[in-house]
């Protein structure tokens, strides 16, 4: 990414239901940020048919986490094509891969404010994700099988990232089990700080 002012990014974790989604689309209401969601893009690209999208559907389809440098292309690309340049990026980096490829590929060329952590029980994960897909989601993955695996692959590969960045001092961690409107409260909060609000 060329340009003087690199893009703000600040990384959005948390389970499976814990909220992301949800509150990213509350940020970018409020505070304009583009929201850039790892999955939806590796969806996008999934349904695209090109050689990448039958991969990541591969790796969707068993639970395991897509290759870093296609997630770091797909988000590039998006963070280049966009007008706006401070991002939400959902529900990235995964894993120890993920964090080591962003690191070698992209750390270099953005700001990251600060990773926002939705802490979220899995029994509060989980019931929202089911009801979620009962309600249509369209997602294969809202099922009880995939979510416990996913939940499994979480706290082994993504609790790790979070530790990382929280011996950085970057994690601000809200509790994200209350309802929506609460839990943005807080979020306002730190948004209004980070951007000298």
């Amino acid at each position: 990414m060329s340009g003087d002012m690199k893009p703000d990014v600040v990384f959005v974790l948390g389970g499976p239901g814990a909220g992301k989604g949800t509150q990213c689309e509350k940020i970018t209401n409020e505070f304009h940020y583009v929201h850039l969601s790892a999955g939806e893009l590796l969806r996008i690209e999934r349904n695209s048919g090109s050689a990448a999208g039958e991969l990541i559907d591969k790796c969707l389809i068993n639970g395991s986490i897509v290759p870093v440098e296609i997630t770091c292309s797909l988000l590039e690309k998006a963070m280049v094509s966009s007008d706006i340049k401070r991002f939400l990026i959902d529900g990235f980096p995964r894993n120890e891969d993920n964090l080591s490829g962003w690191n070698r590929t992209m750390s270099s060329k953005v700001n990251l404010q600060f990773v926002l952590f939705f802490d979220c029980p899995n029994e509060v994960c989980i019931d929202r994700c089911l009801r979620r897909g009962e309600s249509g989601s369209g997602r294969s993955d809202d099922n009880l099988d995939s979510l416990k695996k996913r939940l499994v692959v979480y706290s082994q590969d993504t609790m790790p990232i979070i530790d990382y960045y929280r011996k950085l001092k970057l994690v601000k961690q809200v509790d994200s089990s209350r309802p929506a409107d609460e839990v943005f409260e807080d979020v306002r909060v730190l948004f209004r700080e980070a951007l000298k609000l």
